[in-house]
């Protein structure tokens, strides 16, 4: 048997009528960049995230870079975040020449950890970033005391977590603004890259909206600089017609999470690959099922041997990464996400994965001899 990490095929086996015609639409239209069906596709996902606006940009990246520039993040800020995420969580607060002030990680659920965000505020930190890493949203009525205590705004990564929930409220609604990637692989996953920003702030939506558009109010009237970062029609027809689906997709993820969880607890292997937490009062949506072993790497090869995928998400964090080398952290200055690198590795989850297929990852993974 072989169980990839991801398998999208069967999902567009599904849909692939439905993605068809929608594509033919825009190809007949001839309207490929915003325009009618980004409006629709906008209009949707506010109302899924249970949000006033959402605005439509081109990457989960430049999701988080636009956010930042509406809040005039720049030269001389600090950005208070977490060093265990995806590359582009820091990247965009250097971009804008501000400074990422990392703290650790919560050992549990791999967010940040709030204790060590009110510690780590100075007279320079002007925003807050949140990371809602795997799928699951973190401490947010902690952040927005913090946030709201010490008059700093909150901006959302929640480019793995559309559709979870923090005590019944939507992911990327809770801050100033929220950020999402529709990469492929996501929950929500397009047919290329795309990103949205949400907020329930009409200000930030209109300067959103400019900014993502070189900064003009019209096509040649400019008030700021802004980036060219705008959402293809082609990509909102297909996110249109996944985002019907979504909710069933979460939930089949919940189910594989939780089958794999009583899985490894049959097994008895609970304490050699832990599963994962979920908090009290969240709704997670399980954009990757990780487990914590020590030596992840050796268990990604044994895995791999047998025909399983999986990976550790992420390897090396963002303090860690030779291109932030300038900001003098240094090993062992956030021993939990240092250890999480170590640790932690996704397994195969996704809404078309079989019972049998989970049987095998976790049987293959009792066998595992160190």
């Amino acid at each position: 048997m072989k169980v990839p990490l991801i398998d999208l095929s069967g999902q567009h086996r599904f849909l692939r009528s439905e993605l068809v015609n929608a594509i033919e639409g825009v190809l007949d239209s001839q309207q490929f960049v915003l325009g009618s069906e980004v409006m629709a596709l906008e209009s949707e996902l506010a109302n899924y995230c249970r949000t006033k606006f959402a605005i439509g940009c081109a990457s989960g990246s430049d999701a988080l870079l636009l956010a930042l520039m509406a809040l005039d993040i720049a030269p001389g800020d600090e950005v208070i975040t977490s060093p265990f995420t995806f590359f582009a969580t820091g990247a965009a607060i250097v971009r804008l020449g501000a400074t990422p002030k990392f703290v650790d990680i919560d050992p549990q659920t791999y967010n940040i950890d709030t204790q060590q965000v009110a510690a780590a505020i100075t007279s320079r930190t002007k925003a807050i970033l949140p990371v809602h890493l795997y799928g699951q949203c973190a401490d947010m009525d902690a952040l927005l005391e913090i946030s709201g205590r010490n008059q700093i705004p909150l901006v959302e990564d929640a480019a793995q977590a559309i559709g979870a929930e923090d005590n019944g409220r939507r992911a990327g609604s809770m801050g100033e603004v929220g950020c999402f990637s529709f990469y492929p692989t996501k929950n929500l996953g397009g047919a290329g890259d795309g990103g949205m920003l949400i907020t329930q702030n009409e200000a930030i939506n209109k300067r959103l909206r400019k900014l993502r558009v070189h900064g003009g109010a019209t096509e040649y009237h400019h008030d700021e600089v802004g980036i060219n970062s705008r959402l293809d029609a082609l990509q909102a027809v297909v996110l249109r017609v996944k985002l019907k689906y979504l909710e069933e997709w979460s939930a089949a993820r919940r189910q594989k999470a939780d089958r794999y969880t009583q899985l490894i607890n049959d097994a008895g292997i609970a304490d050699r690959f832990v599963p994962p937490l979920i908090r009290p009062g969240a709704r997670h949506i399980f954009h990757q099922y990780v487990i914590r072993t020590p030596g992840n790497e050796e268990v990604i090869k044994y895995l791999a041997q047998h025909n399983v995928g999986s990976k550790v998400y992420y390897p090396v964090p963002l303090h860690e990464q030779q291109c932030f080398a300038f900001l003098g952290y240094q090993e062992g200055q956030f021993p939990e996400a240092e250890r999480a690198a170590r640790e932690t590795l996704a397994l195969p989850c996704f809404p078309e994965l079989t019972e049998e297929q989970q049987t095998f990852v976790v049987s293959t993974l009792a066998r595992f001899d160190r």
